[in-house]
């Protein structure tokens, strides 16, 4: 059965889930609209981009580091040591950084619900055909659906629980997509659900821990309380509003 996974597979279903997520992105645009220009919109993707390469990469070798230690001539490296967690932060930071600096107030998110759903699901598969090379598998297991990837010992298929839970996540955004909401809200759904998924499925991956928790985890947290802190104060606005 370990003749099936290989590491090439991870770079293949990752370029197909750029695809992927490009033309459900592409298809919900041009259903649904744009409160953003062409120009501002592009604008924000390229900013998504920079900032989830940075960030998928700070978090991912600081991820390795308690194993590995943490050497900064490796940040620019384009292999290995890459985070989805870290992406996602990176690109959430980086717009909201760049939002402020152009005045844009309107929520900006939601057309990249789904679409991330979809290129992550994508993507995790190619992660579960790597194999032990990736480094998403989970810990050792008694279940019947164990996976042997190679090295004999039966383990949590957690790449292929996290493309399941994107599929029924995904559907659920798609659908609520589909009716009056509050601009916004489907991409915080988002970030928090799978940050909440993330720092529960952690558990049962064999990542070292600081203080009880994978580096991870903690980065999960963050992005929980970030989120939060946004939606209070998002509440506060709204009342002040309301008063004025």
């Amino acid at each position: 059965m370990s003749s099936i996974f290989h590491p090439e597979f991870h770079f293949v279903f990752e370029a197909l889930g750029y695809i992927g997520g490009y033309l459900v992105y592409r298809r919900m645009r041009g259903r649904q609209g744009d409160a953003l220009t062409d120009e501002r919109r592009w604008l924000v993707i390229a900013t998504i981009a920079v900032g989830a390469l940075l960030g998928s990469r700070v978090l991912g070798l600081l991820e390795q580091a308690p194993r590995d230690g943490w050497h900064w001539d490796q940040l620019l490296v384009p292999v290995g040591g890459k985070t989805i967690v870290g992406g996602l932060l990176g690109g959430w930071l980086a717009v909201e950084i760049v939002k402020r600096f152009l005045g844009i107030r309107s929520r900006t998110g939601d057309l990249f619900a789904v679409p991330l759903c979809v290129g992550i699901a994508i993507g995790r598969i190619g992660c579960f055909f790597a194999g032990l090379a990736d480094d998403t598998y989970g810990t050792p297991t008694t279940l019947p659906w164990g996976v042997n990837f190679g090295d004999g010992i039966p383990r949590h298929p957690t790449q292929l629980y996290e493309f399941l839970f994107l599929v029924v996540l995904g559907a659920i955004l798609f659908r609520w997509n589909a009716k009056p909401h509050t601009n916004g809200v489907i991409f915080r759904a988002f970030i928090g659900a799978y940050l909440g998924w993330r720092l529960l499925i952690d558990f049962i991956k064999p990542q070292p821990l600081v203080h009880g928790l994978n580096v991870i985890q903690w980065a999960c947290i963050a992005g929980l309380l970030a989120l939060a802190v946004g939606e209070l104060s998002s509440q506060r606005e709204v009342q002040d509003v309301r008063s004025a």
